[in-house]
């Protein structure tokens, strides 16, 4: 009784650390004035109504859903049958699959940005390909590595074997068997993806910035104006990537146990 209560102990630590601020920001967001006082004076809802009447917030939702879902759709389009034809048909090659993969970890966002920007600022590329196109190689890792995990779970390799034995051709296989077996772990690491790509700031900041404005823009921007009304835009970002997140472990749940 004791080893476990002693190994509770930081689990709480560890949720009060997480929900105390977010309590915080809640109830600034619907505080009237909270400045010498312990709790709120007053309690309103006008932040919400300013925000969800305000065009330019949902402009930004809808620039941010375009850039991330975009980013997430091709990765998916692109990612998943070239990992499967090299994990099934060449796997020697999945070694330098992986490195390039890793390389992603060791390009800061800030280098890629200005990277970018010199190569593609006078190209006459719109910047929004462009972040799309970081964005993309963004989430790589991602993609990789739950789809491969998925490759290997369906034993792909002897799937495609049969299959092609019994008269089926690899497009038509690859299309009918190996996606719907691996669809489960496709949309967790797309999911996963998004939700990841949706809260970026630097690479949008440096690329796009207010010319397209991104939630996470429209945020810092509004920090220099209300302490209010950015915090009610932090409560709705996190029960979005909550609803999110949640989705990706019901996937993974559901992924584990067809297992």
């Amino acid at each position: 009784m004791k080893k476990s209560r002693v190994s509770f102990i930081p689990l709480v630590v560890v949720f009060l650390y997480l929900i105390v601020p977010l309590l915080a920001t809640f109830l600034y967001s619907i505080s009237t004035k909270w400045n010498q006082t312990v709790l709120p004076e007053g309690i309103t809802f006008k932040w919400y109504t300013e925000l969800f009447s305000d065009g330019a917030f949902t402009s930004a939702v809808l620039r941010s859903l375009m850039l991330s879902g975009g980013a997430t759709v091709l990765s998916a389009l692109f990612m998943v049958p070239a990992i499967f034809a090299i994990v099934v048909y060449a796997p020697r090659l999945e070694k330098g699959l992986q490195a390039l993969v890793l390389l992603t970890y060791a390009m800061p966002g800030v280098i890629m940005a200005v990277g970018l920007l010199r190569a593609y600022s006078k190209a006459g590329v719109p910047m929004v390909l462009v972040t799309i196109g970081a964005y993309f190689i963004g989430i790589m890792p991602y993609m990789y590595q739950g789809t491969r995990n998925s490759l290997r779970n369906i034993h792909a390799v002897s799937l495609m074997e049969s299959a092609e034995l019994l008269g089926a051709t690899k497009i038509t296989a690859f299309r009918k068997i190996i996606v719907p077996n691996i669809m489960t772990g496709i949309l967790v690491s797309a999911l996963l993806s998004f939700s990841i790509l949706f809260g970026e700031f630097v690479l949008a900041n440096l690329l796009i910035g207010g010319s397209y404005e991104t939630v996470q823009i429209y945020l810092y921007q509004q920090l220099k104006k209300s302490g209010h009304f950015s915090s009610a835009i932090v409560v709705c970002y996190f029960v979005f990537i909550s609803i999110l997140s949640s989705l990706v472990v019901k996937f993974a749940q559901r992924k584990k146990e067809s297992f």
